[in-house]
């Protein structure tokens, strides 16, 4: 039987991850909340006046700065305020629309960021739909039996937020999720569609609680697995509620 085993959502994206109990699921958009701002570089060519998604080139991440990978998130939905955590630095609490928060925010995020590379400069979002890294709005899977399988070749306890991922399925075995390539699942009440397995980058390298890369995973996915791919994409085809527990089935 496969169940939801863990879901997380991640406000800005790259900058602090959020469990969740449940969550509804809209059809033909990101999990909500899901990397709903994003923070610009010093080079990007987002245009605020469009406010169009564009590729995650376009913004910090935690291939390029590893410590952001050890930031916690508290989002305020009603407010719209957001509380960061990093071992490395006191709480922060703020808004991402208001220009004070984003100096705030800005100021604050600033010591983890290494000199001589591209420097966080706003904060920003798209105009109907989450950041995500694929150019359709996308939900992310996570299989527990895969993330078993690449801890147990690297020898190590390996967190599962080091994928970053929404929802976390297990019962299923490893890599089965591969397989499900254009198939609708039903999760809870919702049902997806999987579009794309995800192709990974150096960001998983690093150690969600640290922030400092101490293992390959990208060389495991190659040398063990023979891909570097990891957990897929899948778009919501009719919108429903899922939860902590919630059964999933192919459809």
């Amino acid at each position: 039987m496969i169940e939801v085993a863990a879901l997380w959502r991640h406000p800005i994206k790259s900058h602090g991850r959020e469990a969740l109990e449940r969550v509804t699921l809209l059809a033909g958009k990101t999990m909500p909340w899901d990397r709903f701002w994003a923070v610009t570089h010093s080079a990007t060519k987002f245009d605020p006046r469009t406010a169009r998604w564009m590729p995650c080139g376009n913004f910090m991440l935690g291939a390029r700065v590893p410590a952001l990978a050890a930031i916690w998130a508290s989002l305020d939905e009603e407010s719209r305020s957001i509380t960061l955590r990093h071992q490395a630095l006191d709480d922060l609490q703020f808004c991402p629309d208001d220009p004070v928060g984003i100096a705030e925010f800005l100021a604050w995020i600033a010591p983890l960021c290494p000199e001589g590379r591209n420097r966080p400069h706003s904060i920003v979002s798209a105009e109907g739909r989450g950041m995500t890294d694929s150019a359709f709005p996308s939900i992310s899977i996570m299989s527990m039996a895969s993330h078993s399988a690449v801890a147990d070749a690297l020898g190590v306890d390996l967190k599962t937020a080091r994928w970053r991922g929404n929802i976390w399925l297990a019962g299923l075995p490893a890599w089965e999720e591969h397989n499900w390539m254009d198939r609708d699942i039903r999760i809870g009440k919702a049902i997806l569609r999987v579009r794309e397995r995800i192709k990974r980058c150096t960001v998983t390298n690093t150690n969600p609680t640290t922030g400092l890369r101490d293992t390959d995973t990208l060389a495991t996915l190659k040398s063990v697995f023979g891909h570097q791919d990891f957990g897929v994409y899948a778009e919501v085809i009719e919108t429903g509620e899922i939860s902590l527990g919630a059964k999933a089935e192919l459809v």
